[in-house]
């Protein structure tokens, strides 16, 4: 083939992507690494400062917010007619506080989920849907800005919300969370608790539970 090899060249190209690829793994490798050490330094430095002289609190001894307010619960939810409902009824089932309002937002396009969440909710005013002014999908930050819209325009009749958590249309939220909101959120400017996959026998699909983040204080 004289001086050119088209073997020998393709050999040379895959063994240089080969390597520009493994350095790309190692990169990322590290930085989930050095997250990873964070949390166990984090983790250990607690249990040796915080833990060793002050038993871990619970939603039972966590003592309680000192100005306790109302909570908005934020679901974007398009085409989610499948989870939705449950999603509702488990909320307004389990939730132990005094002060909440869960707000769906939904396209005007999708009857499917107004009329599940319409089913789950039956009529309690616990629950706020919102219709976005323009077909779906748009984008999830689009319609959590109807839905901000929609909690802002609450907040002239109502009064101001304490702070927002945010959850998916397929959570199974946990009863003593929006306690453990009310009372961290006005130390932190944010909490988040764990979220636990659960396994939906003979639906392949995961679930969420207890998840949520509160993102703003009043």
């Amino acid at each position: 083939m004289g001086w050119f090899d088209p073997v020998l060249l393709v050999g040379i190209v895959v063994r240089e992507l080969a390597l520009f690829a493994a350095i790309g793994f190692l990169l990322g490798g590290l930085d989930d690494l050095a997250i990873d050490l964070i949390w166990i330094l984090l983790t250990l430095w607690r249990r040796a400062t915080v833990y060793s002289r002050h038993p871990r609190a619970d939603a039972a001894t966590l003592a309680p917010p000192e100005r306790p307010g109302r909570l908005a619960i934020f679901v974007a939810a398009w085409q989610e007619d499948a989870v939705i409902g449950g999603m509702v009824a488990n909320a307004l089932a389990r939730l132990d506080h005094p002060d909440w309002r869960l707000y769906v937002g939904c396209y005007p396009n999708d009857p499917a989920t107004i009329a599940a969440i319409e089913r789950a909710a039956g009529g309690d005013a616990h629950v706020r849907i919102v219709v976005g002014d323009a077909p779906g999908p748009t984008t999830k930050a689009g319609c959590l800005n109807w839905i901000w819209q929609a909690m802002c325009r609450d907040e002239i009749e109502t009064g101001p919300i304490k702070a927002i958590v945010l959850h998916d249309a397929e959570d199974i939220v946990h009863a003593d969370e929006l306690t453990l909101y009310d009372a961290l959120i006005e130390r932190f400017a944010l909490v988040q608790i764990p979220v636990h996959p659960l396994i939906v026998p003979g639906v392949g699909v995961s679930g969420a539970l207890i998840s949520g983040q509160n993102s703003r204080m009043a």
